[in-house]
């Protein structure tokens, strides 16, 4: 019987296809209309760059006044989406692997010669559709990367703001579920407060649209990351006041480190000379940043970004292991994605690159790795 109820959990619903529907309606309507910076990108090959309107923070909140208020007109319920999770998910699963589909068919059919719409086809079915065949593929206007990922980051709130209403309906609170939602809601809020500096990611600059991203952004980023919320609605979790405060330090340690270094990288990439840490920035080669973070780990941000996600499951205790799927996941993750970094850096800068890894011997955690 669990497992048939499982399964019929997965089956989608006019209900579950009706919230992505006006989701990403609003997203792509308001997203446009609503004022904002308007960041340029970094310069592509061509020398053209895209031009990104970042008001992901004005958007969210709007949102989720728009929630609230639709909640106390009894037009929806705040719970719905922590009802319907599983549906939600393969919902999600299946419009990601559609669109996909329909990047790779697009790509493929692109004549274009712009940096960002130039298709680079393999010959690899597998590769070009899991990777993508376009950098910035386009709908209706809306560059549909940054559109993705927005999406996935708001996602995520949502869902954990649905948790959070059941846990109070079902009379469940607890400091651990609190603490859970304060770190995720304060770094996803950071996150839009800083939006424009997701314009100058390797996600933005390098990778192409494909299947990796995009299953990345709607479904890997809102459900799994939201693992710990989905766990602590079913169990109960005591911890001390001593953990909370030893939880408290390692997010804000994580995210000094985080946010510090992707700071640092984004006002090198747009002023070379600008002080970091009160002085001058070192470089090498003219290029490559050895100072504050970056003379410390060629990767220090994926050092934040671990510590971070540590936080995110360090209140649900350690009687088990499912909490902590996202920072074990994360870990591998990054260290591919290190790895894929520096093959694709030896490459580029060559001899500068070697002159930097020598300078700066540690990939991710000093002294360790």
């Amino acid at each position: 019987m669990d497992l048939e109820f499982l399964l019929h959990s997965l089956i989608p619903s006019w209900t579950s296809a009706t919230i992505l529907v006006v989701f990403f309606t609003y997203l792509a309507i308001a997203g446009s209309i609503l004022p904002g910076k308007v960041v340029p990108g970094v310069i592509l090959q061509d020398g053209t760059r895209l031009h990104y309107r970042c008001n992901g923070m004005l958007l969210l909140l709007l949102l989720v006044a728009l929630l609230e208020v639709g909640a106390k007109m009894n037009l929806i319920s705040l719970t719905v989406i922590s009802d319907r999770g599983l549906e939600l998910l393969s919902a999600t699963f299946m419009f990601s692997f559609l669109v996909t589909l329909y990047l790779y068919a697009a790509g493929c059919k692109s004549s274009s010669q712009s940096s960002s719409l130039k298709a680079h086809v393999t010959g690899n079915l597998i590769s070009d559709w899991w990777f993508g065949v376009q950098l910035n593929p386009q709908f209706a206007g809306i560059d549909l990367k940054f559109f993705f990922v927005r999406a996935g980051m708001m996602g995520w709130l949502i869902i954990n703001l649905s948790i959070l209403a059941k846990s109070f309906q079902d009379g469940i609170l607890s400091c651990s579920m609190i603490l859970y939602q304060l770190f995720c809601t304060l770094y996803i809020l950071d996150y839009f407060y800083h939006e424009e500096y997701m314009t100058s990611t390797w996600d933005i600059i390098a990778e192409r649209l494909g299947f990796m991203l995009v299953f990345g952004d709607l479904v890997w980023i809102p459900f799994t990351f939201s693992i710990q919320g989905w766990w602590l609605l079913v169990n109960n979790v005591e911890i001390t006041t001593a953990a909370a405060i030893a939880n408290c330090f390692v997010f804000l340690i994580g995210y000094m480190v985080f946010r510090g270094a992707n700071k640092q990288k984004h006002i090198f990439k747009k002023n070379p000379k600008a002080h970091i840490w009160g002085r001058p920035p070192k470089v090498i080669g003219g290029k490559l940043l050895v100072s504050g973070y970056w003379g410390i780990a060629r990767h220090c941000n994926y050092l934040g970004d671990l510590l971070l996600a540590l936080s995110f499951s360090l209140p649900c205790g350690i009687s088990s292991p499912i909490p902590y799927f996202y920072p074990i996941y994360l870990l591998i993750l990054l260290i591919w994605r290190e790895r894929r970094d520096e093959a694709r850096c030896a490459q580029k800068y060559k001899e500068i690159w070697a002159e930097y890894c020598r300078v700066v011997p540690w990939r991710i955690v000093p002294y360790l790795y």
